[in-house]
């Protein structure tokens, strides 16, 4: 097989017994990026950077210096991560032509770890939507139905790693944009413990900002659960300034065989149905653990979800307000003091949550730390909670629809557009580690995947339980469970 159709551990263990080279690899990708225009997935590449870095690994490795557990390994980077001397637009044209100065932090720590950085990926502008698609680079399309979206705002991310333009990437996660596009194109992605890998050199903060959004995550999307701890090795720890006084050892999985998990299942909920063949996938997951020997809960639920959601949105919609301009801020907190206290529609909520006071924030803070209770409780007798994805497979494209138009539909239901992340946003408010497992696809063939939350800091039992269960159900149902692309 094309090794650039191979997982990354599987790439690098070739290179360590010399079986390629970094410069070879690293060409092989160049090449497939080159011959896939179409796929506008790598929207900035850095051949000349990526070959001069490829041709110093394998002097690396040639000296006997190993130089980090990515050494010569291409990846690709989210473009809303500042990449040093390298395009970083965010999809915003008033960024077109902006070069950072220093690498955003985990850039920064892939290239310790010796990872050839061959180019950025699209992303929607200022990551501000769920599909992925500008003016800058146009739509990146579905890996598997091009009529269908790659989701955002990592889709350029999920959709290189699934078209095998590249064996690794980064990106960031706030509303689920690493695990949406993870699902709809069929590919293992990992929003870290929050916290654990440094966001400093992320946009939609604008160029030079320090503080970070306090529920952005940055993680990997990959090929494997194997893939996405390789990419944990290289990411996880202190920022620069923290680096001097402390360091990073994550837990080891509680387990090691699937028969010794208690898992929860959270198959639907009247908050946010999901559809039939959704549904259906989580009744196979459940039987496939059972089935293993696992202990399952199917009833227990750690939070409501209506009132975590709603929790979210307005910790999301405060701190979006920190990019707002003087003048529209003003607007905001003039348009919100005129709203009737009796008001209530999704408007009114968004711009009482943007404008709110400082208490009010701390009140909501407060509300946040009592739900982390809650989720801490129920770990205490259960190790991984299972819940969909997303309400359906990817939807079709609607880049060229308005947003306030925009719509799914769940069983020939028509439903909210954003509500596509309803599900991915349990672990948002509480800073959770979470994962999407591809491990089933729908009679059209576009994969379906599965959420997998876990206690914060379990982020290895997570990556472990996702290895057996993407194992588990390619073995018990064949020609599930694989890369889509």
């Amino acid at each position: 097989m094309d090794l650039t159709h191979r997982p990354a551990a599987d790439q690098l263990r070739a290179m360590e017994r010399g079986e390629v080279s970094s410069r070879e690899l690293t060409a092989a990708h160049l090449e497939r990026i080159a011959r896939h225009p179409e796929q506008h997935a790598v929207v900035t590449v850095d051949h000349d950077g990526a070959m001069a870095a490829a041709a110093a690994a394998d002097e690396r490795r040639a000296a006997g210096r190993t130089g980090g557990a990515l050494l010569g390994l291409p990846v690709t980077v989210k473009d809303s991560l500042e990449t040093a001397g390298l395009r970083t637009t965010c999809g915003s044209q008033d960024l077109a032509a902006h070069l950072p100065e220093r690498d955003a932090d985990a850039v920064a720590r892939l290239r310790t770890a010796g990872a050839v950085v061959i180019g950025k990926t699209n992303t929607p502008p200022m990551c501000q939507d769920l599909q992925t698609s500008n003016p800058l680079f146009g739509t990146t399309p579905h890996p598997v139905d091009p009529r269908r979206t790659a989701g955002g705002s990592s889709g350029g991310e999920a959709a290189a790693v699934a078209t095998h333009l590249s064996p690794l990437g980064i990106g960031s996660d706030l509303a689920g944009s690493l695990r949406l596009p993870g699902h709809y194109c069929g590919v293992h992605s990992l929003r870290p413990s929050h916290g654990i890998v440094p966001t400093r050199g992320h946009i939609p903060r604008s160029p030079g900002w320090l503080t970070p959004t306090d529920m952005l995550t940055v993680g990997p999307l990959a090929r494997t659960a194997a893939d996405l701890d390789l990419a944990l090795d290289a990411l996880a720890g202190p920022s620069p300034d923290d680096g001097v006084a402390w360091r990073l050892e994550l837990p080891a999985p509680r387990h090691e065989r699937l028969h010794e998990y208690r898992i929860g299942i959270w198959a639907d909920d009247p908050y946010c149905r999901v559809d039939a063949e959704t549904r259906a996938l989580l009744d196979d997951v459940a039987k496939a653990l059972h089935g293993a020997g696992a202990r399952v809960d199917a009833t227990t639920r750690p939070v409501g979800m209506a009132d975590s959601d709603r929790l979210f949105q307005r910790l999301m919609f405060a701190a979006s307000a920190a990019g707002a301009a003087p003048e529209a801020f003003a607007s905001e907190v003039t348009a919100a003091g005129n709203l009737p206290p009796e008001k209530v529609s999704p408007g009114a909520a968004f711009l009482r949550a943007r404008t709110m006071r400082h208490r009010d924030w701390l009140l909501a803070d407060e509300e946040r730390a009592l739900l982390r209770k809650r989720w801490a409780a129920y770990f205490d007798g259960i190790d991984i909670l299972i819940t969909p994805a997303a309400p359906t497979a990817a939807l079709p494209d609607l880049s060229g629809v308005p947003v306030p138009e925009r719509y799914l539909t769940v069983d020939g239901e028509r439903r909210g557009y954003w509500e596509q992340t309803a599900w991915l946003n349990l672990a948002g408010p509480v800073r959770l580690p979470a994962a999407t497992v591809p491990v089933g696809s729908t009679a059209d063939g576009l994969p379906l995947g599965v959420q997998l939350i876990g206690p914060y800091l379990a982020d290895r039992t997570v990556t472990h339980v996702a290895g057996l269960l993407a194992s588990g159900m390619a073995d018990d149902r064949p020609g599930r469970g694989g890369n889509s692309g």
